[in-house]
């Protein structure tokens, strides 16, 4: 939709920021996998990022499958989604409705994607860090009383990855996000490990915003990230529960310090201060 590759880290003040005044940080999603799933997204983005405000009516299908150039049963499927995700509302006589942000499901993992492609706040970063103060350091705890070898490999094996690619911040990222998860498996309790896409979120915005940048700060990431292990193989719950809310707050402080000089208007932004339906139709 732009004429350029998208960065990983971009500040802007998009229609959001307009709105409440809030600086916002984009951090690019995924592509969609499907055609009616990259018309969701494309939409999707559209609503989180106000565009389309709460109570707003979607234009008609024959207007939208004209922007996209779909067909209706296409465009269907892509509404079925969004309702789904708790995004739109249907009705035979008013139409397609955007919800408030309140019946948006934000444990979807597309609704999260989104948010972060739209453009996240101070606030919703914060949110995630509740979200995850409120769930990892327990999840840890649990992972020191039920782990099992397997979970101990796996832990392991994800703290190794770290020290191997320290100087590689994308698969510095990845074996990170792999060790969370693996703390959340070694829980032994599915609703931990169902948060994963909260998790990833999290971390994904983590790592583009803050990440450890010089090797000092870098080995005390890996360091503090070995004492959760360290504390669950020891079968310590207070000690791992510990480890986890820090290495959590360390990450929240880096946060604060980046995004408080936000407020740079990336030049991509200017095609995305209008609706990305309306865009797509001048391509």
């Amino acid at each position: 939709m732009t004429d350029g590759a998208s960065p990983l880290f971009m500040t802007a003040k998009s229609a959001r920021a307009d709105r409440d005044g809030a600086s916002l940080v984009v951090i690019p999603a995924g592509r969609a996998r499907s055609n009616h799933a990259d018309v969701a997204r494309t939409i999707g983005i559209d609503i989180i990022s106000g565009r389309y405000a709460e109570g707003a009516k979607l234009p008609g299908d024959a207007e939208l499958t004209l922007l996209f150039a779909i067909s209706r049963p296409v465009l269907r499927e892509s509404v079925k989604t969004l309702v789904a995700k708790g995004l739109l509302t249907t009705t035979t006589r008013i139409g397609t409705v955007v919800c408030a942000a309140s019946a948006w499901n934000m444990f979807d993992p597309d609704v999260l994607a989104w948010h972060l492609d739209a453009g996240v706040d101070r606030r919703f970063l914060r949110d995630l860090a509740d979200i995850r103060l409120a769930v990892e350091p327990h999840a840890a705890a649990l992972a020191a009383l039920r782990r099992t070898d397997h979970d101990l490999a796996e832990l392991n094996r994800s703290l190794t990855r770290m020290r191997g690619v320290a100087h590689n911040m994308d698969g510095f990222a990845e074996a990170d996000l792999a060790l969370h998860l693996a703390v959340a498996t070694a829980s032994a309790n599915p609703f931990m490990r169902s948060i994963g896409a909260v998790i990833e979120a999290a971390l994904r915005a983590s790592f583009i915003l803050s990440a450890p940048v010089d090797e000092i700060e870098r080995d005390a990431t890996i360091v503090d990230h070995g004492r959760i292990i360290e504390a669950i193989t020891a079968g310590d719950s207070a000690a791992a529960s510990v480890a986890m809310r820090t290495v959590i707050e360390n990450g929240l402080r880096r946060h604060g310090a980046v995004t408080a000089g936000l407020g740079i208007v990336h030049r991509e932004e200017v095609s995305r201060m209008k609706p990305a339906t309306t865009r797509m139709a001048h391509q």
